[in-house]
């Protein structure tokens, strides 16, 4: 008489049904493989990705500094701050951080459901987190090297002064801003088909809160309804907050803006992870 167990009693270490894949570990060599990818490919194209939106973000310096003549000191928090002191975080967050940030995480997926790789990225022995933090890891790595280098040539541009009298504001609002942006590109990237699409996310919702945000202006300067609007704007809290790291004084309360961001990108995180487990628009 035989000692096994009868077939249908054999205890299976496989949990999931067949062809379901089980990834009981954090796999690190899988998400540094995609993270590194992601850094390579905006590097392959440096001029495009890094150097020109630093051009860029230092054009918008020269031009609100010198062309049009903007002397007058701003009124933040209670303090007269000079313009250009002002008006040189702003840019670097808005224009250095997180249009970068934007812009590589809303190519990533995009560019593979267009090309038809898709499966490059859902294919490997990666779990939907691990491939979310490669892609927003990426974005954001892109965001701190724009930025970085807008800061030194601000600080070596004349009658700039962008020394950090709170370095810690300055990385956590940083983090937080590259994140949000990093995020919601990813978003972008599960629901656009097209270009098209995410051109229209960029030119429709980037833009316009990034312009309406309080970078080149103090908010306390504008229209009560127009006041209000930035007030509901994210971009305003991040820039806000950031600003606050170089000057020392910001336009809204600081451990306010960094709640409501902080909450925004846990939002924005649950939510694509959850698109990302369902495969929506991208397994269909």
């Amino acid at each position: 008489m035989s000692s096994h167990p009868p077939i249908g009693q054999i205890p299976s270490a496989i949990r999931n049904a067949p062809g379901v894949p089980v990834i009981r570990n954090v796999n690190w060599g899988g998400l540094k493989t995609l993270y590194v990818k992601e850094v390579r490919r905006f590097f392959k194209v440096q001029l495009q990705t890094i150097w020109a939106p630093a051009a860029t973000t230092l054009l918008f310096l020269i031009v609100f500094t010198i062309a049009t003549g903007a002397k007058r000191p701003v009124h933040v928090g209670g303090v007269d701050i000079p313009f250009s002191d002002f008006i040189a975080p702003g840019l670097i967050i808005s224009q250095g951080m997180m249009g970068p940030a934007f812009a590589n995480a809303s190519f990533s997926l995009l560019v593979g459901k267009i090309q038809g790789t898709i499966v490059d990225y859902l294919q490997p022995p990666l779990s939907n987190a691990e491939l979310l933090i490669a892609l927003v890891g990426g974005a954001m790595t892109r965001a701190f090297l724009v930025g970085l280098i807008c800061w030194a040539a601000m600080a070596l541009y004349p009658g700039v002064h962008v020394t950090p009298l709170h370095p810690l504001a300055v990385i956590w609002f940083g983090f937080l801003g590259a994140a949000f942006l990093s995020l919601l590109g990813v978003l972008t990237s599960i629901w656009a088909e097209k270009f098209d699409h995410a051109a229209a996310v960029t030119n429709f919702v980037i833009a316009p809160l990034s312009l309406l945000s309080g970078t080149f202006y103090s908010v306390d300067n504008l229209a009560p309804a127009f006041r209000a609007f930035s007030h509901a704007n994210p971009f305003f809290y991040i820039i806000s907050g950031f600003r606050y790291g170089f000057l020392g004084t910001a336009d809204s309360p600081v451990l306010v803006g960094s709640v409501v961001i902080l909450a925004i990108d846990v939002v924005l995180g649950v939510l694509c992870y959850v698109l990302l487990r369902r495969g929506w628009k991208l397994k269909s």
